[in-house]
């Protein structure tokens, strides 16, 4: 290593030197850290070029400047706001949302099994946990288990499925437990990474404006995102004839195989009706598509005539030759009435697979091992609650009962709001946990984007950000219609928090359109 190498290495950790100070040297340590002098067997040039091109909106730049800003707050830096407002992603509980006491007494007990002995549990929390231990190898939820999960949690998602269908069956060998639904929702996309004898890459048909999730995996999966367009006039409604324009311009060029159906939809807080739900299997039957059902927000249902309808009800219900059709549905512990984002809970019903495929799927999920038992804990107390008569019944519904009726009124104050603003528009959010308004930005404020190399609903957050402390994450992150511009914000601020948040924006849109016109 060379003299001017070792220097910048002691530099690597100081933000304030960029440059070496060794006389006659011009090396940055960006260049050194790009390997430019170190001989690196992974550089930019070389490494996996799907995961370059990979981006993930809500986790992105304008995350990373919020993180900044709040340690520029911590160590004393004057801001015009006292807090950095995360309303990029939806994480409940660290927008202030109690966790729900049954959940969290399961876990505890599942963790440190002592506790089965404490007055302080109730007994349906207690039977609950040895049940789960009773599955686990050794009894104990530091042990793997099976790779597909813990086989009686399993059983008890196929119920709760039997149950929330209307009887429909529910074959628990079809269940996949999982680290949260993305696992799953990935798990179950590779499979379609391959190309045609003719070259042609396989496509994915995924909602524009789309949760990220779905870009980043197709993008470093190097498969092909094939968009269609909501229908924001129409409450982001989802016309087939839209589906039919995309896959038709799609097959110029790749094999269309799946399609994507974010259901209550994430950004846009639609809830599909069954009328689209019939037309959208029907055309997926048509076209030979694997439908991937992500249905994560199905207890978060807020509008007065919305109804969520599962996607393998409707399905069933159709009856042949809709009923023998490939599909995967997933729930996450993340979103409901739960918020349980960090213990990472979450489960596929994979429907219709052929039994080959169905074995490659399980080989490949046995390379991760096991999802973690905490995460399958939590997706258990999901599907099988307190029933009448059991001591926790009362106080978990309750709290569930007073979550989504909090979340139901923050859903309406946040679209009131926005469209009482000038230059903005919001559309119902009728359910999820999002709201996507539309900005009417003026044609300065577009101007003074490019000129900064930024689109300009980026500019627009940026500057939101830094004057007001709001973090959003801009629309072109999700995907929009050319010409319009958005930004995705959660509702999960607590009431008095989001309503000041809510003041805020307004404040900000009124001087930033006074600005910019």
């Amino acid at each position: 290593m060379s003299k001017c190498s070792v220097r910048h290495l002691s530099l690597l950790g100081s933000p304030l030197k960029r440059r070496c100070f060794l006389k006659g040297c011009n090396m940055s340590t960006t260049a050194l850290l790009n390997g430019s002098d170190m001989g690196r067997v992974v550089t930019l040039d070389n490494m996996n070029p799907h995961l370059r091109v990979m981006e993930y909106a809500v986790r992105g730049p304008l995350v990373i400047r919020a993180s900044q800003i709040e340690k520029e707050l911590a160590s004393g830096v004057k801001k015009p706001f006292s807090e950095v407002i995360k309303a990029n992603i939806g994480d409940a509980h660290a927008m202030g949302q109690s966790p729900i006491t049954f959940i969290r007494q399961v876990v505890a007990l599942v963790s440190y099994p002592v506790l089965l002995d404490s007055p302080d549990f109730p007994d349906d929390c207690k039977e609950r946990a040895r049940v789960i231990l009773g599955g686990c190898k050794g009894g104990s939820a530091g042990a793997y288990t099976d790779s597909c999960g813990i086989e009686v949690i399993r059983r008890h998602v196929a119920a709760y499925i039997e149950k929330r269908d209307g009887g429909i069956p529910s074959d628990y060998s079809n269940i996949i437990l999982s680290n949260g639904a993305s696992e799953s929702i990935r798990a179950v996309m590779k499979l379609l990474i391959n190309k045609s004898k003719d070259g042609l890459n396989n496509g994915v048909m995924i909602p524009k404006p789309q949760y990220p999730l779905y870009s980043a995996s197709i993008a470093e999966y190097g498969l092909e995102q094939l968009n269609y367009y909501l229908d924001e006039d129409n409450g982001w409604g989802l016309d087939i004839s839209e589906l039919e324009r995309s896959v038709n311009e799609a097959r110029k060029r790749c094999n269309p195989r799946a399609i994507v159906i974010i259901n209550p939809g994430n950004p846009t807080g639609q809830v599909l009706s069954r009328q689209n739900i019939e037309d959208v299997i029907k055309f997926a039957h048509r076209e030979k598509l694997f439908i991937f059902a992500d249905e994560v927000y199905q207890e978060n249902v807020y509008a007065k005539g919305s109804q969520f309808h599962s996607f393998k009800k409707v399905l069933m219900e159709l009856g042949e030759p809709y009923s023998g059709m490939e599909m995967a549905s997933f729930l996450s512990s993340s979103k409901g009435y739960m918020g349980e984002c960090g213990l990472r809970g979450g489960y596929a019903e994979v429907i219709n697979l052929d039994p080959k495929v169905r074995a490659v799927l399980e080989k490949s999920i046995s390379a991760k091992l096991c999802p973690t038992v905490i995460g399958q804990t939590v997706m258990d107390v999901i599907v099988n609650p307190p029933v009448p008569g059991e001591p926790s019944y009362d106080l978990f519904m309750s709290q569930k009962k007073a979550v989504l009726e909090s979340l139901s009124q923050r859903a309406t104050m946040v679209a009131e709001t926005f469209n009482s603003i000038p230059k903005m528009k919001c559309n119902i959010v009728q359910g999820a946990m999002y709201a996507f308004p539309q900005i009417m930005l003026p044609e300065k404020a577009i101007e003074k984007a490019k000129s900064l190399g930024q689109a300009p609903d980026v500019f627009y957050a940026f500057q939101l950000l830094e004057k007001t402390g709001i973090c959003v994450v801009p629309g072109s992150g999700f995907g929009q219609r050319p010409g319009t511009y958005h930004f995705r914000t959660t509702i999960l601020p607590q009431p008095e928090k989001l309503k000041m948040m809510l003041e805020k924006f307004r404040e900000f849109q009124t001087d930033f359109i006074r600005e910019y016109s």
